[in-house]
């Protein structure tokens, strides 16, 4: 029998991380929960991302000798309550008000590193700001080489140790849902703007009674008059630059004094020469399905580049982790953390930092029972030989 979905409104009393998703559907206006579920095209990396989970099943040890369950891990040197890292997400001032805020509250509270997205709605400043946090900085490359160097240097300033460079985004994904729910760059069409009428709790939190959150970390990217959500958003578009190569990365390693993080990569030579080149960590990532359609998930060339990088580097994995035993079948599989995205987005939508420390809770409790299960008790202990593969 199918487990029946949570139909209620509290947060607090979702028992899985699609009841939150549930939850988020029903409060946020169409064209919003779009933004945050859609992927590219078809969709059909999106759903790969899911069915790839289906290709492992746990082989458990079950006379194994199972005490209290240690979650914790190294991350960059620094230990972590869970293999978990709230990954870098844009635009979250639109899920609700201070929402990047939010999130590294939680990702403080369960002591897990939060990284902040170039295009956050919050300033840079103000999230390294939180006592006890990890922060790290993600940005992208633009054809202003000037203002990526300038913001190197403002992330430096404001004490971040760790940078996260996304290499998979020099070139915008198609997103359709994106052309059918808006006019113009964030200018939704009348159907979603009767839609938005219904949803009175979102503009209170959200719109009143300033209006649509801005960019606090594009600086000296946006010309005049185009301050805007509006002008942002079109001129982003037009400076991501395509002509990212190896070269940027070895001009950032040799500007950046701190950690390095390169995420994006789906190529195992390309997570080796990443190693090479003195990156900390690569983060196999298909940007959760928002990019190349038709793409291969994460999970798919995690076995060959833990192979082929070793232990020169970290390997974090994103893309499609709703379940603690999705995050434990990468961990088996040589992952030393995972990156959540909609994960956390869910919870964060559904009932803001009570709704996203709830999600983590949730995926605390499942990453725990799952590993008891299989006879494990350590996170490091975890091996692949706790999976059996389908896939011949």
């Amino acid at each position: 029998m199918k487990r029946r979905p949570y139909a209620g409104t509290d947060c607090r009393k979702a028992l899985n991380i699609q009841d939150l998703a549930r939850i988020a559907r029903r409060r946020l206006p169409h064209f919003v929960f779009e933004y945050l579920e859609g992927g590219a095209d078809d969709e059909r990396t999106l759903r790969h991302n899911q069915a790839v989970f289906d290709d492992y099943l746990f082989e458990p040890r079950t006379l194994t000798r199972v005490g209290p369950r240690d979650l914790s891990t190294t991350l960059l040197g620094k230990r972590h309550a869970l293999p978990l890292v709230i990954g870098p997400t844009g635009y979250n001032g639109m899920l609700t008000r201070n929402g990047d805020l939010k999130l590294a509250a939680a990702a403080s509270g369960a002591n897990i590193p939060f990284v902040l997205s170039n295009v956050a709605t919050t300033s840079l400043e103000d999230i390294a700001a939180i006592e006890g946090l990890n922060a790290w900085m993600q940005i992208y490359f633009y054809r202003d080489r000037d203002y990526v160097r300038k913001l190197v240097e403002r992330c430096q300033t404001a004490g971040y140790e760790t940078l996260v460079v996304t290499t998979d985004s020099a070139i915008y994904g198609n997103r359709e849902w994106d052309l059918r729910n808006f006019r113009k760059p964030m200018q939704p069409t009348l159907r979603n703007l009767v839609h938005l009428l219904t949803r009175p709790g979102w503009i209170a939190d959200v719109l009143i009674p300033d209006g649509m959150p801005t960019f606090k970390n594009l600086g000296d990217l946006l010309p005049p008059g185009k301050q805007s959500v509006q002008g942002a958003s079109a001129v982003i578009g037009q400076q991501l630059d395509p002509t990212l190569n190896w070269d940027d990365i070895a001009w950032l390693r040799d500007r950046w004094p701190g950690k390095l993080i390169v995420k994006g990569i789906l190529s195992p030579a390309e997570a080796e020469r990443a190693a090479a080149l003195g990156v900390d960590a690569v983060v196999l990532s298909n940007h959760g399905g928002r990019q190349l359609d038709h793409a291969c998930s994460p999970l798919d060339v995690l076995p060959e580049a833990r192979e082929r990088v070793g232990e020169r580097c970290q390997l974090f994995v994103d893309s499609g982790f709703r379940q603690g035993t999705e995050v434990v079948k990468a961990l088996a599989l040589g992952a030393d953390a995972i990156w959540l995205g909609r994960a956390t987005l869910y919870g964060l939508a559904a009932g803001g930092q009570a709704g996203v420390e709830h999600a983590l809770e949730i995926l605390q409790r499942e990453i725990d029972r799952t590993i008891g299960l299989l006879g494990v008790d350590r996170i490091a202990d975890l091996e692949a030989s706790a999976l059996v593969s389908r896939r011949g």
